[in-house]
């Protein structure tokens, strides 16, 4: 290699290793927290809770109201509302409990309410939303139909694996699993694993006589000492690794 060569390959490197530190600054100061909201202004953000830059979508934040330690991935949307400015009255829309964790680019897309418990974690492109198109008038667009809107409860524990879609309607127990892929509507029950397009209970817990049918394999549990905060640094740590 020329002396030349040498000096272009050592300025490709210094500029890319400045892009990337440059972009690892700006990520980190355009994060939302309750303390740096930047412009936007939630009707509840919780201590230790934080959205990653660069966002989706967000508005209606007024009648969004999420806890403590939840952490979103970049690229997440959210909203509350068909458009921004659009007043949905005094209540909340959408909910978020505590130690949640939102996987990048997911949409939670609120109209009527959509209520997500304590920690509920999902995988990356989740899509929860409370409303649908209608198409009950077979002469007109479906487009141009009112939409039909019902609750979204998720409950407490739940874990929804990648590109899992809610629809309105669906509700979900306590400590459920959706599997990756899946498309949910109805009742789910505590304690269930549901999967497929329909997704439909596909191992469910007993009490009396454990898992139906058995878990092929026990995982070991968290290593103890170990916080929700230290995961939701592994996640994003992985997740920033995998998109570089």
């Amino acid at each position: 290699m020329s002396m030349a060569q040498a000096l272009r390959a050592h300025g490709r490197r210094a500029v890319s290793r400045t892009l990337h530190r440059g972009w690892d600054a700006v990520r980190k100061a355009g994060a939302i927290t309750a303390d740096r909201p930047g412009l936007l202004r939630f009707g509840a953000l919780g201590s230790g809770s934080k959205f990653a830059f660069p966002t989706g979508t967000i508005f209606g934040e007024r009648w969004i109201h999420i806890g403590e330690e939840t952490g979103f991935g970049d690229h997440v949307s959210l909203s509350a509302g068909l458009a921004p400015g659009h007043d949905l009255g005094s209540r909340p829309i959408v909910t978020i409990g505590d130690r949640c964790t939102i996987g990048r680019g997911s949409h939670i897309v609120g109209h009527h309410s959509i209520a997500i418990g304590d920690d509920v974690w999902t995988g990356p492109y989740v899509y929860i939303t409370d409303q649908n198109h209608s198409y009950a008038d077979p002469d007109q667009p479906i487009g141009k139909q009112w939409p039909v809107n019902d609750t979204v409860v998720i409950g407490d524990g739940s874990w929804l694996g990648a590109g899992a879609i809610i629809l309105p309607g669906a509700r979900l127990g306590r400590n459920v699993v959706v599997a990756a892929g899946s498309v949910v509507r109805g009742t789910v029950p505590d304690h269930s694993v549901v999967a497929g397009v329909p997704a439909k209970v596909v191992r469910r817990y007993d009490p009396a006589t454990g898992w139906d049918p058995p878990l092929r394999n026990i995982p070991s549990g968290i290593p103890d000492g170990v916080t929700h905060e230290q995961l939701v640094a592994l996640i994003e740590q992985w997740e920033n690794h995998a998109a570089d």
